[in-house]
């Protein structure tokens, strides 16, 4: 005969989950099939009596109290199987319902253990994080997150008092995945993972590495958020990305714009505002700095926390992705910036997660990042892998963005990046190159091409790395794109110069066309450039305070000009007198001044030019787009060239520059054919600021051969400024 004792719980049982260190308390809590019916066990903090409620609300059973902290168990007769039923507790002062979530089933399926031990899962959010939904017709949160290595752990939030004894989740062995049904709750309720590690060490509390939404800093919980949001069709570019006009506004919107009052603008009034004026400006992109949630403001989002959540600074996710649809509705791209390269090392984040080094390389040469004070993940670890490319994935799938610009490439694919001798980790051959964080980039690359054949993958990368934007298929890493570093450096230490001594330097602007098409380039501008003692664009400029707006005006001329798509950071394009300072907005006020209004009309025509222009941008990836009038003329710092059209479909654009403050009058170049050649754009014009000089609006070349070409032209150019000649209508044309 079945005695009462073989389905009471041991009193050590009821200890250990009492005590947070039952080992499964899924087998202990909730309800059990015994030969005598079904039991059910329930801890419940604060209850002094329990009932089972029938789902239509009839009291099944009253369960003994076994423990005074609130364990609570015994038989319910009439309690069919699979058992749904509710609690309701009791005590002195109140009364209440709750669901039991030790009642309802596991929430993943076995593919979702091997997929992410093999490396292969591509869409993690859709089964890791805190998903709002409906189980067994209760509605509530599902919790899944990663810890293999923990001994322990709960989910927590204001819904259980912040108590882990509460929601301990179930393990499933073969992944390390955790997971729980929560019952009752649903959008908005904020949450953390509390983890024991296997040493038995009571962690920090821990975000969730897979949260969608989290609480404005300096509060640090995670929060369930919904982030299924309509289609947001993308604006189509005319052609491939790589022939197409490309010009980037890059954003932070923290500083862009405050709000009178100085707090943030929101992601709405930020839509309302900065969408209009980038549209207005002639840009295609906005490019923003990282918006994936993260502590500190003095990061600007380099340092993330939160890679599957907007950050809460201005508003919640949805609100973000109307900022999204209403770019996308205005004709604009968006671009992330994201970051897989380094994480923080803030205690409620991903750093030793769960009691060990889960998502950073173990050994600290290769795991930890000493100029930034951060942690590096191992991009060699499957899952970690896995993690990083369902992060992209899902800013493309969730909220429709059009591309991302992953940072610091450079530091991932090197082992020595920023480390002295003796303090990397080589490979066993004694190399360098990181092959994991290789590999990892071109699994990205691949993912997001796969799925998304229209999005843009952007590296800043700052070393000759050979074939960043060559196809994976190929050998390479797989971007669209390659920021190009060295063209920025050479042409700012140029400008920097006092013009009397450009002649001397010449070739810091000639240099980077020797390699203009071994990479498919965006030649940035970045805000990397306009802080932290590096001066604003305008006081960088060599010379004098007329020297300097003239040639900024003028580098504007030779950037658009150049081959390569084009990135400028907010406030250079008026010519921002102050380098850039995250904490308050841009000196909207210098509008004012017709000098730096000048500067902000000359970007927007320019975005014009590009955009009509097919030679301006048709053959920014390959040498035939390009070629040379003058390149040699150092003494009068002259610089001449053509933009072809490499399909001949479209007319020349030739460009000029002068980048001395003497005007260059009767200056002789060499054209593609003779006729009447437009002055289209001059940066020197009373428009955008200048003195007016020019070639009063054309220029006849005449059938003299010069510089290599059938035709010439004399023209003026103007002191500190650039030229862009086109053929008028209806005149010959080279297809040269």
């Amino acid at each position: 005969m079945v005695t009462r004792q073989d389905w009471r719980a041991a009193a050590s049982d009821i200890e250990a989950v009492i005590g947070a260190r039952h080992g499964d308390p899924f087998a202990l809590l909730g309800p059990h099939q015994v030969k005598e019916g079904v039991v059910v066990r329930s801890f419940v903090p604060h209850a002094e009596t329990l009932e089972v409620l029938s789902p239509q609300g009839k009291v099944l059973a009253r369960l003994e109290r076994r423990h005074d902290a609130g364990f609570f168990e015994g038989l319910v007769p009439g309690l069919a199987w699979p058992a749904r039923y509710r609690l309701r507790a009791a005590n002195a002062s109140a009364s209440w319902e709750l669901h039991d979530p030790y009642a309802f089933g596991t929430v993943l399926g076995p593919l979702d253990d091997y997929l992410l031990l093999e490396g292969t899962h591509r869409r993690l959010y859709d089964r890791l994080g805190a998903h709002p939904g409906v189980q067994d017709d209760v509605k509530g949160v599902r919790f899944a997150v990663w810890a293999p290595h923990a001994r322990r752990v709960s989910v927590v939030g204001d819904f259980n008092a912040w108590d882990g004894r509460r929601h301990q989740m179930r393990k499933r062995i073969d992944s390390g995945i955790w997971e729980i049904f929560a019952p009752d709750i649903g959008e908005g309720t904020t949450y953390k993972y509390e983890i024991v590690s296997q040493d038995g060490r009571l962690l920090p509390l821990k975000a969730d590495p897979v949260g969608f939404a989290a609480e404005l800093r300096p509060s640090t919980a995670s929060v369930v958020a919904e982030t299924h949001f309509p289609p947001s069709p993308s604006p189509a570019l005319p052609g491939p990305a790589r022939q197409a006009p490309i010009s980037i506004h890059e954003v932070h919107l923290g500083s862009w714009k405050r709000h009178p009052s100085g707090r943030f603008l929101t992601y709405d009034e930020l839509a309302d505002e900065l969408i209009p004026y980038t549209v207005e400006m002639g840009y295609t992109h906005l490019q923003l700095l990282p918006v994936t949630e993260h502590p500190l403001d003095d990061s600007w989002g380099y340092q993330p926390i939160g890679l599957f959540a907007p950050t809460r600074r201005f508003g919640e996710p949805a609100g973000f992705a109307r900022f999204v649809d209403k770019a996308h509705q205005a004709g604009l791209g968006v671009i992330l910036d994201w970051v897989p390269a380094h994480f923080p090392v803030d205690v409620h984040g991903l750093a030793q997660f769960d009691g060990t080094a889960l998502y950073e390389h173990p050994d600290p040469r290769r795991g930890f990042h000493p100029d930034w004070n951060t942690a590096i993940y191992d991009f060699g670890k499957a899952e970690v892998s896995a993690f990083l490319v369902s992060s992209a994935l899902y800013w493309f799938e969730r909220f429709h963005v059009d591309g991302l610009r992953v940072d610091a490439v450079a530091s991932m694919l090197h082992l020595n990046y920023s480390r002295p001798d003796g303090q990397w980790l080589p490979n066993p051959d004694g190399s360098s190159e990181n092959r994991d964080a290789e590999r990892f980039l071109q699994a990205v690359n691949q993912a997001v091409h796969e799925a998304f054949p229209q999005a843009l993958m952007i590296a800043e990368e700052s070393t000759t790395w050979p074939g960043v934007t060559r196809p994976v298929r190929e050998g390479g890493l797989g971007f669209d794109f390659k920021w190009n570093m060295g063209w920025m450096n050479d042409t700012l230490r140029y400008l920097s110069l006092n013009p009397v001594h450009r002649q001397w330097h010449h070739d810091l602007m000639t240099f980077g066309l020797t390699y203009a098409w071994s990479e498919a380039f965006v030649l940035p501008y970045s805000h990397d450039e306009v802080v932290h003692g590096k001066a604003s664009m305008l006081a960088k400029m060599g010379g004098d305070e007329w020297q300097r707006f003239a040639g900024l005006r003028a580098t504007y001329g030779w950037m658009w000009g150049q081959p390569g798509k084009k990135l400028l950071f907010m406030g250079q394009e008026f010519g921002q007198w102050r380098e850039w300072n995250f904490r308050q907005g841009l000196d909207w006020f210098l509008r004012e001044d017709g000098r730096h209004e000048g500067i902000r009309h000359l970007v927007k025509d320019l975005n014009a030019l590009y955009r009509a222009m097919p030679a301006l941008h048709r053959g920014d990836d390959r040498p035939e787009g390009f070629s040379w009038i003058v390149v040699d003329d150092k003494a009068q710092s002259v610089f001449a060239w053509l933009r072809h059209d490499p399909a001949g479909e479209a007319p020349p654009v030739a460009c000029l520059c002068n980048f001395t403050p003497v005007p260059r009058e009767g200056y002789r170049i060499g054209l593609p054919h003779a006729g009447e050649w437009r002055e289209v754009l001059n940066t020197d014009a009373a428009l955008y600021g200048g003195s007016g000089l020019g070639n009063l609006g054309a220029v006849m070349a005449e059938p003299v051969p010069s510089h290599g070409y059938p035709a010439s032209a004399v023209v003026t150019v103007p002191p500190m400024a650039a030229l862009f000649l086109s053929p008028a209508p209806g005149e010959e044309r080279s297809k040269s």
